[in-house]
């Protein structure tokens, strides 16, 4: 605790409040986790349409991070972050009156703008921060967000309960708290301007550092197994007897588990190789899916809940600032989008995949998924090895028979 303390210290006065402002803005962030209940108890709705409607969200959140962070790029993270966020407050603010016809458009475009944000935040938070406390400071940030969900879904059902309206209504408030934040707090850039900043070939780029292509490939196949818990996890605790709140519980306890480890843990292992933090940290995930075969019903999935969070406190923080080193200049917001973009696959796999192999073979998802992270796990371990760089090559020894017998 004492580095994370140190570390907070040696952090721009400015970066702190901003992550302030992230908090009030993910404790508000409750608009789209009530979507469909909304849609269906609010707008009267049925439930396959709100599906629909809702998932219109996720086709513009993929496009929105796999542009955001060319925009950037291009014109200016702080800039982009302002205009995403004011976006967001306005597409909270037009849900409640704007027609079921016209909710589809409206949510593809709020989640662009959500999309776009994700990058470009991330790039900002990475790009200011010292080299040497960047994962810190990233598992700061990411503490910071997991506090204010564990805030937020207790607020937003007693909203709900009086009133489905103001759900957006308090959305919109903590993003424009956050707004205020970056206006006010985060400082413009100086020098060359935006649009020099964005220069550059992305493919030359990815060319000269190809381990950041291994590491988003094994980002989508970690990413996929890691999301379990988000599409078969709550089946399997259904059909173990297990009631949704256990599902709820478990949920929370990943949070907590972050906001009060991950920061100290990323501090503490900043001096080892980020290569091998991560891979350690794909075999925790792996490991932890292994133990929801061991038949051991709710005790089990608690113990694997742990051991995949310490996984996740490992590898994420860490991948996510080993782009941001591997960003050339004038491309941090574009190596994240590269970043999200492995993520969100593993979002897209994980639900067609893993549904579908539990709903054929449900005893093999656990073992199938652990074994492939275990897998990715070891492939990354051996990369970080460091190998011996070859020396001088020995003369070789004259011929005998050429010494005893020149031509």
């Amino acid at each position: 605790m004492r580095d994370v303390v140190h570390t907070i210290r040696r952090l721009p006065g400015w970066l702190r409040v901003l992550m302030i402002g992230q908090f009030v803005s993910a404790a508000g962030s409750l608009a789209w986790l009530y979507m469909t209940l909304y849609l269906v108890v609010d707008r009267g709705v049925s439930a396959p349409t709100a599906g629909l409607i809702t998932a219109a969200y996720g086709v513009g959140v993929i496009a929105g991070n796999l542009g955001g962070g060319w925009i950037g790029d291009r014109f200016g993270l702080r800039r982009t972050m302002l205009i995403a966020v004011g976006g967001w407050i306005v597409c909270c603010a037009l849900v409640p009156i704007t027609p079921i016809a016209a909710l589809p458009v409206l949510i593809a475009v709020a989640g662009a703008i959500g999309g776009i944000n994700r990058p470009v935040g991330s790039a900002l938070v990475a790009t200011t921060i010292p080299a040497d406390l960047r994962r810190v400071g990233i598992a700061l940030s990411r503490s910071v967000s997991n506090a204010g969900t564990i805030v937020g879904p207790p607020l937003g059902a007693l909203f709900a309960a009086y009133d489905f309206g103001l759900l957006f209504v308090f959305d919109a408030v903590t993003s424009a708290i956050l707004w205020v934040v970056i206006f006010a707090r985060v400082p413009r850039p100086a020098g060359s301007t935006a649009h020099t900043r964005g220069g550059g070939s992305m493919i030359a780029a990815l060319r000269a550092r190809p381990a950041i292509l291994a590491l988003l490939a094994a980002i989508v196949a970690i990413d996929t197994v890691y999301r379990l818990q988000y599409t078969v996890l709550p089946l399997w605790l259904r059909d173990h007897g297990q009631p949704t709140a256990a599902y709820g519980l478990l949920i929370s306890l990943n949070c907590v588990l972050i906001v009060l480890a991950e920061a100290a843990l990323a501090a503490r292992l900043r001096g080892h190789s980020a290569v091998a933090v991560i891979g350690a940290g794909f075999l925790l995930v792996g490991a932890g899916y292994l133990l929801l075969g061991t038949g051991f019903g709710l005790i089990a999935a608690v113990a694997m809940m742990i051991v995949v969070t310490a996984g996740e406190m490992l590898y994420k923080p860490t991948a996510t600032a080993y782009a941001a080193d591997a960003a050339p200049d004038g491309m941090a917001g574009r190596y994240q989008s590269l970043y999200g973009a492995a993520s969100i696959a593993g979002m897209t796999l994980s639900p067609a995949l893993g549904t579908a192999l539990y709903a054929h073979s449900p005893a093999l998802v656990w073992p199938l998924g652990g074994l492939l992270a275990l897998a990715v796990g070891a492939g990354t371990l051996a990369a970080a090895r460091p190998r011996p760089t070859p020396g001088p090559r020995p003369r070789p020894s004259p011929d005998p028979d050429l010494a005893q017998h020149p031509s």
